[in-house]
């Protein structure tokens, strides 16, 4: 019990916590943020970062600041963003790679679950099944059935716990089809030896496979998303080339260390979104096969949840050790 003095002082106290809070969320931010990117500049991820920051920048009315911290397939500069200090001006870029790093490897130096706040989602964008154009399939039911007649096809990554690296898996899970694992040190040699045809399948994201699409240098059996794309209108769906429920995507997003003020957090939310509408990221996504994609901090949380688990499970099955 607690007399009227006690209750005037608590009643105190709560409204100038609210105040404050409040006071940080309109006056956020009052200095440049550091958008740590954890991959070398000149590449498409940092592309896309950078487009975000020109225009999160004008909204925020403070600079964005791209800082590469490249190495270690992202876990270097995601250990460095899950030990900046939670006041909403140290962020970090993430990937799909952000996941199955953690998935596959329990040395990766952060935890998913107890590391970061997710802020925001930017974009995301499927995959395309690609196989060298000697490969006598043009499905991917064709594709199953061949591998096991076979058992000599390989497919490509750009290295063991890439989200091409874990969908190859996933698919192998799905199907039985008998497909080996080949991993690159990134897309771009395994692109060059798919077209050379030492390998013959991957499960790779558009802007790594765009240009040989274009060019009819690979075959395309499927896109990895639920309805066919309106950059590639003829290429069927995974469940139209034979296997239904392979639904995949590359995404990219913004995460802050754990323990932001969530008052900052949903600020950032809206202005990412906001910046994730306009051009010129906008266009790159479009050009990429992508899309903005809006959703709030929680659901973003859950979607990490969400495919940290499916990851998990795909490695456990096929008993992968990455280290």
């Amino acid at each position: 019990c607690i007399n009227s003095n006690q209750l005037k002082y608590l009643l105190l106290s709560i409204f100038c916590c609210t105040s404050i809070a409040l006071a940080n969320a309109s006056s956020f931010p009052q200095k440049p943020i550091t958008l740590i990117v954890p991959f070398a500049p000149g590449g498409g991820t940092d592309s896309i970062a950078r487009d975000l920051s020109k225009t999160l920048s004008e909204k925020l009315g403070q600079a964005v600041v791209i800082d590469n911290r490249g190495g270690g397939g992202g876990s270097i500069g995601a250990s460095m963003g899950s030990k900046a200090t939670p006041d909403g001006y140290t962020l970090l870029f993430v990937t799909s790679t952000f996941v199955t790093h953690a998935a596959t490897d329990e040395s990766a130096g952060y935890s998913i679950e107890k590391d970061f706040s997710p802020v925001a989602m930017i974009g995301r964008g499927p995959l395309l099944v690609v196989s060298n154009k000697s490969l006598p399939v043009k499905t991917l039911s064709e594709l199953v059935q061949f591998s096991n007649q076979t058992q000599d096809i390989n497919y490509c990554s750009a290295g063991l716990g890439s989200i091409n690296h874990l969908s190859g898996e996933l698919f192998k899970q799905k199907t039985g089809a008998k497909l080996t694992h080949i991993p690159y040190k990134g897309s771009g040699p395994a692109t060059i030896d798919l077209l050379a045809g030492r390998v013959q399948v991957f499960f790779a994201t558009i802007p790594t496979i765009l240009p040989y699409v274009e060019t009819d240098r690979v075959n395309v059996l499927a896109i990895t998303s639920e309805k066919r794309s309106p950059l590639f209108p003829s290429i069927p769906t995974a469940a139209e080339a034979g296997v239904p429920g392979f639904n995949l995507s590359t995404w990219w997003g913004i995460v802050a260390p754990a323990g932001t003020p969530q008052d900052i957090v949903k600020k950032l939310n809206e202005s990412i979104n906001y910046a994730a509408s306009k051009d010129p990221l906008r266009a790159r996504l479009a050009k990429e096969g992508a899309q903005a994609y809006k959703i709030s901090p929680s659901e973003f949380q859950k979607m990490l949840n969400n495919e940290l688990k499916l990851w998990q499970g795909v490695v456990k099955s096929a008993n992968l050790k990455i280290e």
